[in-house]
């Protein structure tokens, strides 16, 4: 069954799903955050057949999501560009609604900290530019040029 391409959507939600909306991806780009660099790696820690792991490692290298770097003839290293990088929050996001909404308070399996207070991380939400945090009411979606 072949996914259907998402790329003629105007909408920046659709597009984005396109490249990392599926579990492989998303679980990929949390490895890399964690370290996780090589195509054994990767496989080892998720399990994914490795055709897909294949497939999904082609793709965010394409969208430049992950660099890729021969280290051998058989050997290539896998890290992420700032464009990855720019996907942490949207990762925190995620796993914060998972901690609160799956596991309960408590009985989060990961704990993230500011590595230099060790405190946790703020809870990520909306935030206006006068930094109050932005409820659903208070937001207005609105069309652009684009």
């Amino acid at each position: 069954m072949t996914r259907k391409s998402l790329d003629d959507y105007n909408c920046s939600i659709a597009r984005t799903l396109d490249i990392v909306g599926d579990q492989w991806s998303i679980l990929i780009i949390r490895d890399a955050f964690l370290g996780i660099e090589t195509f054994s790696d990767f496989h080892k820690r998720i399990g994914v057949a490795r055709n897909i792991l294949t497939n999904r490692l082609l793709k965010l290298v394409q969208h430049n999501i992950l660099s890729k770097k021969h280290i051998s003839a058989k050997r290539a290293r896998y890290t992420l560009t700032q464009k990855g990088r720019e996907l942490l929050p949207t990762l925190i996001a995620i796993m914060q609604w998972g901690d609160k909404w799956i596991f309960g308070a408590g009985e989060e399996p990961v704990r993230v900290v500011d590595r230099e207070t060790r405190s946790p991380i703020q809870q990520v939400g909306i935030v206006s530019r006068s930094g109050k945090f932005l409820s659903p009411e208070d937001l207005l979606f609105e069309r652009s040029p684009g």
